[in-house]
């Protein structure tokens, strides 16, 4: 990775941003051609990957930050620790509004890492993207 702003945490780190790259590379994008990797750690330490799918009916296409997360939900888990996303282009991701809200559905903060395609890593938190957020607590 050639930049890094703020530096890694840990080794983990790593690990979600290869991960998140890898995830990209099975992408399902027949008409944007713009793929796209996430690889989300929850509380457990277990990490979940997945990537967009596009449908020919453009709303049903599916983002790989919401298609990692639920995978991790339909397994149990709960709690978002942390993700990576990554494409393959000059540009950084930047999760849409409907990604940022499900990923507070799982975490009132964590840590993202925003990686593009030539491995330089932005990271960011869930409260930096999402302030002033609505969340589950609100409906208790």
């Amino acid at each position: 990775m050639e930049e890094i702003f703020p530096p890694l945490e840990n080794k983990g780190d790593e690990e979600l941003i290869r991960l998140a790259r890898e995830a990209y590379q099975q992408a399902y994008v027949p008409y944007s051609n713009y793929p796209v990797g996430a690889a989300a750690r929850f509380s457990s330490g277990k990490i979940y990957r997945g990537c967009n799918v596009e449908n020919a009916s453009y709303g049903l296409t599916v983002c790989a930050e919401r298609t990692a997360i639920f995978q991790a939900a339909a397994a149990g888990e709960r709690e978002l620790s942390s993700i990576a996303i990554a494409v393959p282009t000059e540009e950084f991701p930047s999760p849409c509004g409907a990604c940022r809200q499900v990923m507070r559905e799982f975490a009132k903060d964590c840590r993202l890492m925003l990686v593009n395609g030539q491995g330089r890593v932005k990271a960011t938190s869930l409260q930096e993207l999402l302030p002033f957020s609505f969340g589950p607590e609100y409906l208790e």
